[in-house]
Formats: C-alpha cells, sequence, structure tokens
C-alpha cells in the first residue's frame, strides 16, 4: 500500500510539473497559506519535487498543517477577513507574492508583492494568456459573470473565448465540447484539457511563478493593468423575498437600452461602457450580481448603487 501511495504521489508530481518548463524558474519568495486544510503535503511533495530540479523557491508556509478545528478561521481565501495573514506575511518577508488555498486546495488565490488580493478573474485572464503562449489560437473557456477583461485578452492572443454557465459541471462539458485547452471561473476554479478537464490548485501557481520567471515582471505588473482597465467590485450576494421578481425588475429597467442581453446564466447585459450578470442562487434565495466597466470606477460604484436599489426595492 505504501508502494501504491509513493507511486500515486510520484505520478501526480510528474503530471503537475510537466505544465511547465521547470529550468525557466528564477529564484522567487513565496508566502503560502494552506489555511489548515488539506494542501500541505500535497504541496510538500510538489515543493520537494521542484527543490530537488532547481533551487529556485524559498516558501514560508502559514497555517501549514492540517486541523479540523481550523483554529485561524474556515480555509476561504475569497473571504475578505481571511486576507490579513497572507498580506502581512508577504509585507513582513519582503516576499515576491503570496499563494493562499481554500480547504480542499481545488482553488488557488493569489497575493502581489504589496500584499495586495488579485481577483479570479484577474487569475482567468493571466492563465489563459499563458496557456495561449503554449498552445497558440486554442479555445478558452469562462464563466459569464465578468468576462471583458477574459474575452479581450483572448482575442488579443489569437484564441477563441467560450463562454459556459457557472459550475464545474457545465465549465467542463464545454471545454469537452470546443477542445478547449484551458477554463476558468471567477472563484478561482481553474481547469486544464490535459488534467483530465478537472480544476486543480496547484497548476495554477506553477504557471504563474514561470510567468514571472520568464517575463522578469512582478504580479502586480502583470495583472495591475487588467485591474485599471475592467475594474469589478467582485460577487455581490443579496438575499431578496422574491429572487425571481427582482431580477424581473432589473431587466423590465435596463433591457431597452441593453446592447447584448444574455441568458446562458441568469441575465447577462451589456452597454457601451458596463455591463453586469445577475443570477440566482441555486441553492439560497439569493441574487448574485457581477458588474464591471471599461476603466471607469465612478460609473462602477453608481451603477452598483442604482442596481442594489432597483434590486432591493419590491415596489
Amino acid at each position: 500500500r505504501q508502494d501504491r501511495a509513493a507511486e500515486a504521489k510520484a505520478a501526480y508530481v510528474e503530471k503537475v510539473a510537466s505544465f511547465i518548463d521547470v529550468t525557466n524558474l528564477r529564484p522567487l519568495h513565496v508566502v503560502v497559506n494552506s489555511g489548515n486544510g488539506a494542501a500541505g503535503p500535497t504541496f510538500d511533495v510538489l515543493a520537494q519535487a521542484l527543490a530537488e530540479k532547481t533551487g529556485a523557491f524559498e516558501f514560508i508556509r502559514l497555517f501549514h498543517d492540517a486541523d479540523s478545528t481550523f483554529p485561524n478561521g474556515i480555509p476561504n481565501p475569497l473571504l475578505p477577513e481571511n486576507h490579513a495573514p497572507t498580506r502581512e506575511s508577504v509585507l513582513a518577508h519582503g516576499a515576491d507574492l503570496g499563494i493562499a488555498f481554500d480547504g480542499d486546495f481545488d482553488r488557488c488565490f493569489f497575493f502581489d508583492e504589496s500584499g495586495r488580493f488579485i481577483a479570479g478573474e484577474y487569475i482567468v485572464g493571466l492563465l489563459a494568456s499563458v496557456m495561449l503562449e503554449k498552445y497558440p489560437g486554442a479555445n478558452i473557456v469562462h464563466d459569464p459573470r465578468v468576462v471583458w477583461n477574459t474575452k479581450d485578452l483572448v482575442q488579443s492572443k489569437g484564441g477563441t473565448a467560450v463562454q459556459a454557465k457557472t459550475g464545474h459541471a457545465f465549465v467542463k462539458q464545454m471545454m469537452r465540447k470546443c477542445d478547449a485547452i484551458y477554463g476558468g471561473e471567477m472563484s478561482a476554479h481553474h481547469y486544464f484539457r490535459d488534467f483530465a478537464y478537472c480544476d486543480s490548485g496547484m497548476i495554477p501557481w506553477l504557471l504563474v511563478m514561470e510567468l514571472i520567471s520568464t517575463s522578469g515582471k512582478s504580479l502586480s505588473e502583470l495583472v495591475g493593468a487588467m485591474m485599471v482597465a475592467y475594474p469589478s467590485p467582485g460577487e455581490i450576494n443579496r438575499s431578496i423575498a422574491d429572487p425571481a421578481a427582482a431580477i424581473e425588475r432589473v431587466r423590465r429597467h435596463y433591457e431597452a437600452g441593453a446592447l447584448v442581453i444574455d441568458e446562458t446564466d441568469g441575465i447577462s447585459m451589456e452597454f457601451a461602457d458596463w455591463r453586469f450578470n445577475l443570477r440566482m442562487s441555486n441553492t439560497e434565495p439569493l441574487v448574485r450580481l457581477n458588474l464591471e466597466t471599461r476603466a471607469d470606477t465612478l460609473l462602477l460604484a453608481r451603477r452598483e448603487k442604482e442596481l442594489l436599489t432597483i434590486l432591493e426595492n419590491s415596489h
């Protein structure tokens, strides 16, 4: 049994590491926050294998040991209240970047060298660009929530952006249908054709490390222009007594002026300089709102307030 476990680990490491050229890696100082979830042992096996091939990385491990009582909070790096330990460690150690995993480490989150949390939609665009460098002209699948950055990057790199409904079942199905090399969701699920179309929390940080190494740019330099060009407030959730009626109010308010109306997942409406996606939760009486603009944070704030007023006003 031990032999089988060692064999499985070795095969996993070989597969995950195959997504990069290890010889590209240069010395980087990295904070890794496993949130007392399951990531630690797998990360260590991968880090050890990399160390045998290159001395490139120095890791500062936070909350690395699995502990089902989660003494440092629920391991969900999307929650702003969970950002401080990774951010502060990046700053304290002068690290090049920070990585944080959720509990079962199928999601990987990033902090730049200033400790700033990088929202998942910008990492989708970044990884799409990376994969298109490796596989020119490929198809890239994305969810419908925040899309402009990804679509514009994919187009500029000569790829084709394909939209799928939110959720792993839909993303994987669409990837198989169009033979996409990569699929990404703003929730930090990243899927790879050559990883059985599954999402992985380990492949993304390797790809980002390789890109930092080969480009000579910091993570903030790699994503900063995207964040300015396509600002987004992140997903906004509201508990609404009648979600369907609330969404219909929003539709009626905006549909006459919309350039594009898309119902792939909830409703998306696109205008010249802003767009939004609004959908019902499958499991709770919630509506989930995402919106973005073209480099206009004032417009973003105004539209966010406007949309929430319509949603919450039942009269």
